[in-house]
């Protein structure tokens, strides 16, 4: 009788299709997308074309104009204006993603072991499911499961 293959407890990375049209692997529990949220949209993109010779790709998302942030011709991230009054208070950051499993299941997880919904899940076409969670202590991540390419 043949043994079965032990598993090896790592999650086996899976493809998702990226906005650029390329696509990228991803594997449950590594940061996948980071994300600059700023109220000043154009001095960002100045700052960091001077700095650093990023350029930005208009995305058109319903009602605002997401920016796909590419060094050279490579995606490494995306630029979100805060422009909803509500979030006139919150000062400009990085916020980061992390690819996960099941967002849902996760988020039930998260609650469990004392964080926050900061934004329930909802769906971007094309992009994933995405939260927005408050961890103990205060600071904030995002948690996405990439749509599958």
């Amino acid at each position: 009788m043949a043994s079965k293959p032990k598993k090896s407890g790592k999650a086996a990375p899976r493809k998702t299709k990226a906005s650029s049209g390329s696509s990228q692997s991803w594997t449950h529990g590594k940061v996948f997308w980071s994300e600059l949220n700023s109220h000043d949209v154009e001095a960002q993109k100045a700052f960091y074309k001077k700095s650093l010779g990023w350029t930005f790709e208009a995305m058109p998302m319903p009602g605002f104009t997401y920016w796909i942030i590419k060094s050279g011709s490579e995606v490494v991230g995306g630029l979100f204006e805060l422009a909803d009054p509500k979030l006139a208070s919150v000062p400009d950051h990085w916020l980061t993603y992390l690819a996960v499993d099941n967002v849902d299941k996760r988020v039930k997880k998260a609650l469990m072991a004392g964080g926050k919904l900061v934004r329930p899940a909802f769906d971007v076409p094309g992009v994933g499911r995405i939260a927005i969670i408050e961890q103990p202590g205060g600071a904030m991540i995002g948690w996405m499961t990439p749509a599958e390419a």
